[in-house]
């Protein structure tokens, strides 16, 4: 029987990391056969997209997702099963992908990732995580510093956008039934009033913040748009009137949420005027910083004055950082506050355990298991330093502008933010006599299946535009300018015979 199971461990030495031989000679081919894979296919990548069809890739990868019972070669699977799925990838680093706010990764984030994942820290507990907990700790000491608050405030790493602005819009919730009514919803439940409570944002403002209320059971009408400008920035003139009839009809009002970054625009909220109308009327202030948060190493950074007066934030350094995805952090002004979120569980993070001084991040963090994400915005920082990273994000907002003159040259294109906040450009292409809003739809689409360049479509006032995101520090105008030249041909080749696209 021993000798049996003998066998059945020494089988498995290879398939796991450890400090055999054989584990390490496994680990070392297996990691060299995906770099010569990669490396291969980024030499042949032509073209950000394959054009392959939805109905065409359903097929491909229901053929190659085919688990079985008896093991086979890595190398196999690498080339029979994976290779398919790189084939039809997007591939986010060429130039003229600029669609979403999908970055680039930096080779140092994805050299972070294969540590993360050798590693595998998991960030609940001190004693799963031991070194990485202070990585995160000393991360999140930097990025509160940056943006401005004092050593009184904290955060901790999340997955990203949706997940912080929940954050903040929990505690901002727990927090005023606490002033409110000295109300504990964590053990209480919401209470008789919430059907009162109202947040307020823009009408450009991200979709999380309805998906959060919707969540915190308060609904998707407890949030209240407020109207943008000529900018697409909220308007905190409107802001303020809104909060006066709130009064009047004895609504409660717990928080106002601003943009710096807005999806489709890039438009910034004006954070000064929000902060000083949120005090006035004793509102928790969250700035969802996701996207221009990058700012905060730009030469840009005044775009971002009134950040540090926020209660909370996002940031994503999987947008204007170049990580991989995911990696973002919440950052609150004061700390104590995630004691509205923090539970104590024996096996895990005891109340003893905190008496005694032990740091568990699950007591800021309403994930259990979490992963070392913090290691890869360190890595990144270390190696090039914040002066490169800030001059690559300057690049894209110059490379933005560039395109919002180029626009507003071609007869027929019409931007929609001449001047860009950020980085992104929206606009229509809207030759005379034309359906604009089919035209452009058609051509965002033809575009993607040709696969010479990804480019994303929004609607501004009930009509289909087109638009760049652009977060490449390598895209140039003349990337841009190709682009703009192949709209040009697929809509001259839609007018006169109609382009054919694949609606599968």
């Amino acid at each position: 029987m021993r000798t049996e199971s003998k066998a059945q461990t020494d089988l498995f030495q290879s398939f796991f990391l450890h400090q055999d031989e054989e584990s390490l000679q496994a680990f070392q081919s297996q990691i060299e056969a995906v770099t010569e894979t990669l490396m291969h296919t980024f030499k042949k990548a032509g073209h950000p997209f394959s054009g392959a069809q939805s109905d065409e890739l359903q097929k491909q990868m229901a053929a190659v997702v085919d688990v079985t019972e008896e093991a086979r070669s890595f190398q196999d699977v690498l080339n029979e099963a994976v290779q398919p799925i790189i084939h039809s990838s997007l591939h986010v680093s060429h130039t003229k992908s600029m669609a979403h706010l999908h970055c680039p990764p930096l080779i140092q984030g994805v050299a972070g990732e294969l540590l993360i994942g050798a590693l595998n820290q998991s960030m609940d507990s001190w004693d799963q995580s031991p070194a990485a907990t202070y990585v995160e700790e000393e991360m999140i000491r930097y990025w509160t510093s940056k943006a401005g608050y004092s050593a009184q405030a904290d955060g901790v790493f999340t997955s990203g956008g949706t997940q912080s602005n929940y954050m903040g819009l929990l505690l901002a919730r727990d927090a005023f039934c606490r002033k409110q009514w000295n109300h504990n919803v964590q053990k209480q439940g919401l209470p008789e009033g919430f059907k009162k409570l109202r947040i307020l944002c823009s009408e450009e403002a991200h979709f999380s913040v309805k998906k959060s209320a919707a969540q915190l059971g308060l609904g998707e009408d407890a949030v209240v748009p407020v109207p943008v400008d000529d900018q697409h920035r909220m308007d905190s003139s409107a802001a303020g009137q809104i909060l006066s009839e709130m009064q009047e009809q004895q609504l409660l009002p717990f928080a106002v949420f601003a943009t710096s970054g807005t999806t489709d625009f890039g438009s910034l909220d004006p954070l000064e005027e929000l902060a000083d109308l949120s005090k006035e009327h004793g509102l928790w202030f969250h700035v969802d910083a996701a996207y221009g948060g990058g700012l905060l190493l730009s030469r840009h950074r005044h775009k971002l004055t009134g950040l540090e007066q926020a209660d909370s934030m996002t940031l994503d350094f999987h947008k204007w950082l170049y990580q991989p995805i995911s990696s973002g952090v919440f950052l609150l002004k004061d700390r104590s506050h995630f004691n509205l979120i923090s539970h104590h569980a024996d096996y895990l993070n005891s109340e003893q355990d905190e008496q005694e001084g032990v740091l568990h991040l699950v007591n800021k963090s309403v994930q259990t298991t979490r992963r070392f994400d913090a290691l890869k915005i360190f890595l990144t920082l270390q190696t090039l330093g914040t002066d490169l990273i800030g001059r690559m994000i300057d690049q894209t907002i110059e490379t933005a502008g560039l395109t919002a003159q180029e626009l507003m040259r071609r007869p027929d294109f019409y931007p929609e933010n001449p001047e860009p906040d950020l980085s992104a450009v929206v606009f229509q292409y809207r030759p005379e006599g034309v359906d604009a809003d089919g035209l452009n739809r058609t051509l965002q689409q033809a575009l993607f299946q040709n696969g010479r360049a990804v480019t994303a479509k929004t609607k501004v006032n009930g009509e289909t535009y087109l638009k760049f995101t652009i977060l490449n520090p390598r895209t140039t105008i003349d990337d841009v300018k190709e682009v703009l030249d192949e709209f040009e041909r697929l809509a001259a080749q839609q007018m006169t015979g109609g382009i054919h696209l694949d609606k599968s």
